[in-house]
């Protein structure tokens, strides 16, 4: 099948597509009808923009039909209030019910977080997810023992980062790394790719936003995920592919407390030119 077919019929013959093109390999020819160029299949990244901004369903990529992709519901999107209001009222969370997250919604909070744009189209992310609490707690103590060595070795850093007060309260009993959260979601890739560190990060605020649409807490695990990167014992715990290293993780679970109001922050500083 050729890279891409256009029903002639249906096309208005605008250009849209191969303006929105981000690797510029579809032409107008004479008449107005777009049309591959030279290699195109080898250029083509499938990110199915060609797709997804032609009005009347003309174009039909190889990868995606136009009849598969899902139409945008203009009716059911926010508009910018109630979008700055869910980004200025979404918190992390750090307190959550011992009651577990569903699979299925783990699952359909995933859904919604491999939608996140990556460099070239990559989608190089890959999920791992932790269901089970007593899974995170030993993820926890893995965490806490990859901090006494940091405590040891380099005691003025891992004090700058709070490591004492932190290893002090789990010897208390009190998880200060997973916060007794029910979930971990780990998100990895091949540590090769030079996407990866930027999609991972992109699809967890996509997950953590998501998570808040849902009803849902989510809190980054920045301490497990740099254990999960230094300490050979987590790296080993989590199993990843080989090649591949994470690149976050989130806590996931139900909120145990409601919050009413939005924090203060500090005014944007913004250099201009």
């Amino acid at each position: 099948m050729a890279l891409f077919e256009v029903d002639t019929g249906k096309c208005h013959r605008d250009g849209a597509c191969a303006t929105v093109c981000p690797a510029g390999i579809i032409r107008i020819e004479e008449g107005g009808l777009p049309a591959p160029t030279e290699r195109a299949g080898d250029f083509c990244i499938s990110c199915g923009h060609c797709v997804a901004v032609c009005p009347t369903g003309a174009l039909s990529h190889r990868d995606m039909p136009p009849e598969q992709c899902e139409p945008v519901a203009e009716d059911r999107l926010p508009d910018e209030a109630a979008f700055r209001h869910a980004l200025r009222a979404r918190r992390s969370i750090r307190a959550y019910r011992e009651q577990p997250v569903p699979r299925d919604d783990l699952a359909r909070l995933i859904e919604g977080a491999r939608h996140a744009p990556s460099g070239h189209n990559a989608q190089p992310v890959r999920w791992l997810v932790f269901l089970e609490a007593s899974e995170v707690r030993r993820l926890a103590g893995l965490t806490v023992d990859w901090m006494r060595s940091v405590l040891r070795d380099q005691p003025a850093f891992a004090e700058s980062l709070n490591m004492d007060h932190v290893v002090s309260a789990w010897e208390k009993g009190r998880d200060r790394v997973c916060r007794d959260a029910p979930h971990v979601i780990v998100a990895h890739a091949h540590k090769e790719d030079r996407t990866a560190p930027a999609a991972c990060t992109v699809a967890l605020a996509h997950l953590e936003l998501t998570a808040f649409s849902m009803g849902l807490g989510a809190c980054w695990a920045g301490f497990l995920n740099a254990a999960a990167s230094l300490w050979p014992p987590m790296m080993e715990s989590l199993g990843l592919p080989e090649g591949h290293a994470s690149f976050g993780a989130m806590l996931i679970g139900r909120p145990r407390f409601r919050y009413r109001r939005i924090p203060l922050r500090r005014e944007a500083r913004i250099t201009w030119r």
